[in-house]
């Protein structure tokens, strides 16, 4: 049953965020009702998922349909999409970039559209992943009223949280997901290649580290920071740390300086934590020079 005074929805661009948010929206009984793609096969595979959505062939004809239409494109694609459909008032076009702010839209603002950004916080390696993490996520949302309440009715509804953001605050929002996501797995991949320092390969080296790292991510949400650090820096260790230096100097010296500079920023986070003292944190300090 469709939910009631909600407009109908449709998506131009299938791929994994597409989909993956029509097929929730869908399963929250929102009117899915259109989708086009670059790749027929990508629309045909979303529309398939969801009873009633009707395959087009050009995304101005998704927009001839549906009330509500994401562009879910890839980010370079979004403003030439926007540019080639033909709004009208009453109408709202969303894009789902994490980078871009609202402003790629003006194409469909100043045909009369309302425009919007609904931005997933979440990672998505798969289609089926995707559809898999989208609950509980929080969503970061951009537009004005009236669309701005649909938005947020959206994000409840995926049983997510949402926050608001200004135009300027894009890009660094995106670079923080950045340092959260993606440079996890850089730290990750650093790690694996020192087990590789005493004959272990990286597959077994991942399997062994997953137990710490989902226990350090259980500590974050449910201790917070900064209660949630552990380990040397937390407790002052000197030695241990000085052993770890000259360790890394000599077996890998290439991760040296991104220890040391990593070091660094956790000081600050052991002092507030309260597990060691100013004195402390300024020989931490100097032994990380």
């Amino acid at each position: 049953m469709k939910r009631k005074d909600t407009p109908t929805v449709g998506f131009i661009g299938a791929g994994t965020t597409g989909t993956a948010l029509a097929v929730r929206l869908a399963q929250q009984a929102y009117l899915i009702i259109a989708v086009s793609s670059r790749s027929l096969t990508s629309a045909e595979k979303l529309a398939a998922k969801i009873n009633g959505c009707q395959v087009y062939k050009t995304a101005r004809e998704v927009a001839d349909v549906a009330q509500l239409i994401f562009i879910t494109t890839p980010d370079d694609t979004i403003s030439r999409v926007a540019a080639e459909v033909q709004w009208h008032k009453g109408q709202s076009a969303v894009h789902c970039s994490g980078a871009h702010s609202i402003d790629i839209l003006e194409p469909a603002k100043r045909q009369g559209a309302s425009t919007g950004c609904f931005h997933p916080l979440q990672t998505f390696a798969s289609v089926d992943q995707a559809i898999d993490n989208i609950p509980g996520s929080t969503f970061a949302i951009e537009a004005e009223e009236p669309l701005s309440s649909i938005l947020k009715e959206m994000a409840t509804a995926l049983e997510g949280e949402w926050v608001i953001l200004k135009a300027g605050d894009k890009v660094l929002y995106h670079a923080a997901a950045v340092f959260a996501c993606n440079y996890l797995v850089t730290l990750v991949k650093l790690a694996t290649d020192l087990w590789q320092t005493f004959d272990v390969p990286p597959a077994q080296a991942t399997r062994a580290l997953m137990p710490l790292l989902q226990g350090t991510l259980s500590n974050i949400e449910n201790v917070g920071l900064p209660n949630c650090l552990t380990g040397p820096i937390a407790r002052g260790d000197l030695g241990t740390i000085s052993r770890h230096l000259e360790s890394l100097q000599k077996q890998a010296p290439s991760l040296l300086g991104i220890y040391k500079e990593l070091g660094q920023r956790t000081i600050p986070i052991a002092l507030a934590k309260g597990k060691i003292n100013s004195q402390r944190a300024e020989e931490l300090n100097a032994l990380m020079r």
